[in-house]
């Protein structure tokens, strides 16, 4: 049946029939499908059936229609839908290999798609939630395993962490995901796809991607401190001249808090099924471009470098440096994330 093009009678009422259907290659959670429209191409997807294939389904197109406000494109425009079968219609793009700075106009287009949700926007999607107490005990119960001694203060120093974020102020539109493969690159511009996990918050939780190593992505990379600079800036500049505020946060927490969560050490399918980070001292696996080590290897020398200097989470920062040397003792072979995305 999932071979067959989902396109029912209101679709075909207000689009015309699709010519040209060809399938393309999608994750197990969607189906999706080339068309062409009256000679122009498109996109049909269709959410799988599954627990949360409603919400998911509801959150892509609440999340498209915010983003659609923006004065510079951000999104394929949303063509059609069809609730009942969970079909969205999309416009087609064409996508190029992205420049090896990428991510400064990356940070650009983030920042706009951040700015198209607001206060007024409050309960078109849910609120974007971070790590919790959960969290916190795996994290400090693989500290115990990689005998790196946690002092007394750094349980209370997570625990206001996770009050931190979880009470972090702003409405952001926030993607949920947005990683390499998520952003297509354009002739007009860079446009993000798959808004499944789109959720309202700070904006911080996602610019912090550039400097984690995008946590909840396939594909990780590590850019160069003057480029990284760069798109930060980028970033915060262009959310300045679309809301006329100050960005506000703190990317130390953020990073921290990404850190935290065992969860963003696997692909979705396999989030909230386990302690994923308890499974570290006895094995690794690959996910993408690297593996679980590797992407805490590095997110624990961003961390550390972060918040050396930050008052609320200096009990973090040297609890990091010596889980980071005792890994990289464990395992030497460990190498460095990569510098340049696929």
């Amino acid at each position: 049946m999932w071979s067959r093009l989902p396109f029912g009678d209101e679709l075909l009422t207000e689009l015309g029939s699709p010519r040209r259907s060809r399938r393309l290659a999608s994750s197990p959670r969607s189906r999706v499908w080339r068309v062409e429209l009256a000679g122009i191409p498109a996109v049909v997807k269709q959410i799988v059936d599954g627990p949360d294939a409603e919400e998911r389904y509801a959150r892509e197109v609440a999340a498209l229609r915010l983003a659609a406000r923006a004065a510079t494109p951000v999104v394929p425009a949303l063509l059609g839908t069809d609730p009942g079968g969970r079909v969205l219609v999309l416009e087609h793009l064409d996508h190029h290999r992205p420049s090896s700075d990428w991510i400064v106009d990356y940070a650009v287009a983030l920042a706009r798609l951040h700015a198209t949700a607001g206060a007024e926007d409050i309960g078109i999607l849910p609120r974007w939630r971070g790590p919790d107490q959960a969290d916190v005990g795996s994290f400090l119960r693989l500290a115990e395993a990689l005998e790196a001694p946690v002092a007394p203060g750094v349980s209370g120093e997570l625990e206001d962490l996770t009050h931190r974020l979880s009470q972090a102020p702003g409405h952001a539109l926030l993607h949920g995901d947005p990683c390499p493969g998520n952003d297509l690159y354009t002739t007009s511009g860079i446009r993000f796809i798959d808004f499944e996990q789109a959720s309202l918050g700070s904006g911080m939780m996602e610019l912090a991607y550039l400097r984690v190593g995008f946590p909840t992505c396939w594909c990780v990379t590590a850019a160069a401190a003057p480029l990284l600079n760069r798109a930060e800036t980028a970033y915060r500049t262009a959310w300045s001249t679309v809301t006329g505020t100050e960005l506000h946060g703190d990317l130390a927490d953020a990073c921290a808090g990404w850190l935290l969560r065992g969860d963003a050490l696997v692909a979705r399918a396999h989030r909230g099924t386990t302690d994923h980070l308890a499974r570290i001292p006895d094995r690794d696996w690959k996910w993408g471009t690297v593996t679980a080590r590797q992407r805490l290897v590095h997110r624990l020398g961003v961390v550390s470098r972060m918040t050396a200097d930050h008052a609320d989470l200096s009990g973090l920062s040297s609890l990091s440096t010596d889980m980071r040397r005792r890994m990289l003792a464990r395992w030497p072979t460990l190498p460095p994330v990569p510098s340049q995305r696929p």
